[in-house]
């Protein structure tokens, strides 16, 4: 007999609340994509930067966002792919890592390190709660 493990309410929680997180990534992805970044408060040098990433680097970003993005959509779902999507996301998020802090020069109102520490923060939470609650029989 196969009896499926009730979604306790933190699932609901973490799921909703890392949607909106990674909706905000999604946002600033089509923003640059469509050069449409009025209203983010950046300067022209940083403006000029994130437009001018390279195609290998772009497809990397893209991963990130769209793969934090279905994972937790995934998620409320309760769908096993979350951790493939999450995984998928943490392959963007290396790769954008890589680029910006080790291969190119960030511009100075980008060079903090809060906002990327908190992107891979959330994003390996996310990975191990997914993890957890397949391994727990909540995702199917």
């Amino acid at each position: 007999m196969n009896t499926a493990t009730k979604a306790p309410w933190h699932l609901w929680a973490v799921g909703i609340m890392t949607l909106l997180w990674n909706g905000v990534g999604i946002w600033s992805y089509i923003s640059t994509q469509t050069g449409n970044l009025e209203g983010f408060g950046m300067s022209s040098e940083a403006i000029d930067y994130v437009t001018g990433f390279p195609a290998w680097a772009d497809a990397l970003w893209a991963l990130g966002v769209w793969g934090a993005f279905f994972g937790s959509a995934l998620l409320l779902l309760r769908s096993r792919w979350a951790v493939v999507s999450l995984m998928i996301s943490i392959v963007g998020l290396v790769g954008t890592t890589v680029y910006q802090r080790v291969l190119t020069e960030l511009p100075a109102d980008m060079s903090g390190w809060g906002i990327a520490i908190a992107i891979w923060v959330i994003t390996l939470f996310l990975l191990w709660y997914a993890m957890k609650m397949r391994r727990e029989g909540v995702l199917r």
